[in-house]
């Protein structure tokens, strides 16, 4: 399978740490979920009308940190709660029974504290897994994505954990003028891998899964076992309940 290579940066960045609950703290790169993340939204295809499977998957393979992570401490405005389905609906049919959500309302505010990565910069490493029925598509999935890359569309923005955190991008045809990463160092124990389950073929977008692996940075690089790898631990893995 082709490895697609894409360089991303941004001001600021937020890949949570899960642990920390509601105060968010950053990862210093982002999580295998949120790098497959940003390679859909510059390529992916949507589901079969007949089977309602995804035509593919993005299997990340190495993150890579162009520039060491540095934090910067924010203080932000948020909401305690969402707006339901059911309240968009009579919203939209009967204005004056909703009460908006408002951020600068102070009995629904809440102030939240993030730790971001200032001026993230990174270089991710991925290929194209497809579905059992698309195996034959995988070199015009692969011509498609690299076409989109090089000319900067995107079907939405990417971000960089979160959505107010824009990513820009780049597609990497040859590593030969780059500079390396860095010496960067870091044992980060059990990362988040990825919160839906890829094995599935249909609607595992809308089913939380969390899987985890052991993580560790060795000269600015992240190195990704495969989804279907041992070492990304499941919930179904008696390995994974015993250590966690």
């Amino acid at each position: 399978m082709k490895t697609h290579i894409i360089e991303v940066w941004g001001d600021l960045a937020c890949f949570s740490r899960p642990e920390l609950k509601v105060e968010r703290w950053s990862y210093p790169c982002p999580t295998p979920g949120a790098a497959r993340g940003i390679f859909d939204a510059i390529y992916c295809k949507g589901w079969d009308s007949e089977t309602g499977d995804s035509q593919f998957y993005w299997q990340v393979e190495k993150i890579e940190l162009l520039r060491e992570p540095s934090y910067i401490a924010l203080r932000r405005n948020e909401v305690g709660s969402v707006a339901s389905v059911s309240n968009v609906r009579t919203w939209m049919n009967q204005p004056q029974k909703i009460t908006p959500i408002m951020a600068d309302d102070s009995s629904q505010r809440q102030q939240r504290q993030t730790m971001a990565i200032s001026k993230p910069h990174y270089r991710l490493h991925a290929h194209i897994v497809p579905r059992p029925k698309y195996k034959t598509k995988q070199a015009a999935f692969d011509s498609q994505f690299v076409r989109r890359a090089t000319h900067g569309k995107c079907f939405y923005q990417p971000y960089m954990g979160c959505r107010e955190f824009v990513a820009f991008f780049r597609h990497i045809n040859s590593l030969d003028y780059l500079f390396n990463a860095n010496d960067y160092y870091q044992d980060l124990g059990f990362m988040l891998y990825d919160v839906f389950d890829l094995r599935k073929t249909n609607d595992w977008h809308a089913s939380p899964f969390i899987s985890l692996f052991k993580a560790e940075i060795k000269g600015g690089i992240l190195n990704v076992p495969p989804y279907e790898s041992d070492a990304v631990l499941k919930p179904e893995s008696l390995e994974w309940r015993a250590e966690v």
